[in-house]
């Protein structure tokens, strides 16, 4: 099947020379090309474009995308969008002044979605699960990755790895599924760490890597949850079964964890909103993607990752949602997008550089995904009729989508 859209107004992340990643100042330039086609060949981009150089073609079907702009989908590579219910009595909760520590210590946050999810059934789990992997497809993401840990047991913690993998099964895109049993501790383990923390090691682990069920392996690196020290066990456990490590990090205190993550070769740290000094330097030519959350800070009116400060420094920064039933029920990275330019002072090339191919280099598929280069998968997103791409954060409330490609084949109209 060859498809070619001609009359692109402007096709958005067009890279010749494959790259892994955006970092520092090069973040700002996002290579375009207006009045441009591109040709799809089953499920690749198979050539691209400027339209007044258009070779003569052989296609099955053409798309007039004259006034719409043309870019890779959105690769968010921070989700937790298995789990069962909703937690929207603690959303009122916060507005009535209590604080996301406070909702955890009344036995909400973490523990309320680990209840509801040994009380729910895996089938149950997996319908609400695909409804919300439908939605966030239709507003233009294009690979996702997707975390436990909202099991806290070792029965919990495989019913949703096995929920990831049916959403591997039944879906064309690509998803990344991280074993995060390190979320929070159990009550029953509350006073006993090393308990849980060997429970995770001992029994969860075998049995995650027996199945298959899981590529990369998450802790919940913060005061009052996992420690510097008792993340760096998870690590290096995980390590030994083959996961690598991508840690959620700073999102209220700084405690000498990013340090550590990037010894572990850590793929990402996610979070970020607080940023020492000494965390950007540790950061500095490593291999490990930061990855900012906005709309979580949005959600529960937290600090923002300080992006201008890490882009300056010459660091690289992806973008993500962090959906999830507590801190951020939302897995719009359109509004991901807007937010970190409204927010957080990011250019709309910075924040479509983060939400693209740092996102995919995050997610460890940069090679296939992330930009529109030659071999590379065809996960496209095609705007409706719009003035510029800046449009698609300055119109932060609308659905400017118009249609998505994920392999090549047109799934969302």
């Amino acid at each position: 099947m060859r498809i070619l859209l001609t009359h692109i107004k402007e096709l958005l992340q067009v890279r010749n020379i494959h790259q892994d990643k955006i970092s520092g100042a090069d973040m700002a330039d996002l290579p375009l090309l207006k009045e441009a086609y591109l040709l799809i060949e089953n499920d690749l981009i198979a050539d691209f474009g400027l339209m007044s150089e258009l070779p003569c073609f052989e296609i099955d079907q053409k798309i007039n995308c004259e006034g719409r702009v043309v870019l890779p989908t959105w690769c968010d590579s921070h989700t937790h969008i298995v789990y069962a219910g909703s937690r929207e009595q603690e959303f009122v909760d916060r507005i009535n002044g209590l604080s996301y520590e406070e909702i955890a210590n009344r036995g909400g946050g973490i523990l309320n979605s680990a209840k509801r999810t040994l009380e729910t059934s895996e089938n149950e789990i997996y319908e609400q699960s695909k409804k919300r992997l439908e939605e966030v497809i239709s507003q233009g993401t294009g690979a996702v990755e997707i975390k436990s840990g909202y099991g806290l047991s070792v029965e919990g913690e495989l019913k949703m790895l096995r929920v990831i993998r049916r959403l591997k099964e039944n879906f064309t895109l690509p998803i990344k599924a991280t074993f995060l049993g390190a979320h929070a501790f159990p009550t029953a383990y509350k006073e006993n760490h090393q308990g849980y923390i060997d429970l995770i090691i001992n029994e969860m682990l075998p049995k995650i890597a027996a199945e298959n069920l899981a590529d990369y392996i998450d802790a919940f690196l913060e005061t009052g949850y996992f420690s510097v020290d008792e993340t760096q066990q998870i690590m290096e456990a995980g390590i030994k079964y083959g996961l690598r490590v991508k840690i959620h990090v700073n999102q209220f205190t700084a405690i000498n964890g990013i340090k550590t993550c990037v010894a572990f070769d850590a793929l990402s740290v996610d979070h970020l909103e607080i940023v020492t000094d000494a965390d950007i330097e540790a950061l500095k030519n490593s291999n490990t993607m930061a990855v900012a959350l906005p709309s979580c800070s949005f959600f529960i009116s937290i600090p923002y990752t300080p992006a201008r400060k890490m882009i300056d420094a010459g660091l690289p920064l992806a973008l993500a949602t962090d959906f999830n039933p507590g801190t951020t029920p939302s897995g719009n990275m359109n509004l991901v997008v807007a937010t970190a330019c409204i927010k957080m002072k990011m250019t709309p090339e910075e924040a479509i550089n983060a939400a693209t191919i740092n996102g995919a280099y995050a997610m460890g598929i940069s090679e296939t995904h992330g930009s529109i280069t030659v071999g590379k998968k065809a996960n496209l997103i095609i705007t409706k009729s719009i003035s510029s791409f800046y449009q698609i954060p300055y119109a932060f409330g609308s659905n400017l989508i118009e249609d998505v490609f994920i392999n090549g084949t047109l799934i969302s109209k």
